[in-house]
């Protein structure tokens, strides 16, 4: 019988910081914007489709999966 070990799920939790939420906010305002500024063969490069990233990058700064922020 094989164990499956989980590595990546944190060993703590760590504590709200406003200061924190508000770096994260604005790197993912920044990486969606740079989304969607990207060409139609770029985005094909990562596997999107234009109305994909579009849908992505028109999301509010708090919609994101919890494993996008730390």
């Amino acid at each position: 019988m094989t164990a499956v070990i989980c590595t990546n799920t944190p060993t703590h939790k760590m504590s709200f910081s406003p200061l924190n939420w508000i770096v994260n906010a604005l790197d993912i305002r920044r990486e969606r914007k740079a989304l969607s500024a990207l060409s139609d063969a770029q985005l094909d490069d990562i596997g999107l489709s234009h109305a994909q990233a579009q849908q992505e990058a028109t999301k509010p700064i708090w919609d994101v999966p919890s494993h996008w922020v730390c």
